[in-house]
């Protein structure tokens, strides 16, 4: 066996099919293109999510939802969570400043307080929001909540 002597298996290789070159190919013509519409132009591609005329999918599903401009979004810590900063810190006035020194908020972040957990010691408790329930348990131990 020589180089010059290899050839590949038999039927493992077909000719490929010569589009465009007349009419005696039997490919000439239309060149496999059939009769008129942009599918026969040269240069055709179609839009992403065209369905040949038909309404497209993403303009036949209903759209639904809203996103309100004006909504205000909060972080919520729970007095739990405050208390057990307060006792690791000996604090007895928590401001949105301690929270996030203790990695609980972002700088940028509102804050919120709600009820969950139980308060142990009298605090202020300053942020931007509290939930009822969370004031109720601020002022049942004598602390007071200062909404900023």
């Amino acid at each position: 066996m020589n180089l010059h002597s290899l050839r590949p298996a038999a039927g493992s290789t077909k000719t490929r099919k010569r589009i465009g070159r007349g009419p005696g190919s039997g490919l000439g013509g239309t060149s496999t293109r059939g009769h008129k519409g942009a599918k026969s132009r040269s240069g055709y591609s179609k839009k992403i999510g065209f369905e040949g005329g038909q309404m497209p999918l993403q303009r036949r599903v209903p759209k639904f939802g809203f996103k309100n401009i004006n909504r205000v979004e909060y972080k919520a810590v729970n007095i739990g969570t405050i208390q057990e900063l307060a006792a690791a810190k000996n604090l007895l006035k928590v401001g949105v400043n301690d929270l996030i020194e203790a990695g609980l908020v972002s700088s940028n972040q509102l804050v919120k307080v709600l009820g969950n957990g139980s308060l142990t010691t009298k605090l202020e408790v300053e942020a931007h929001a509290f939930s009822k329930s969370a004031v109720a348990a601020i002022e049942a131990v004598g602390g007071n909540a200062v909404k900023l």
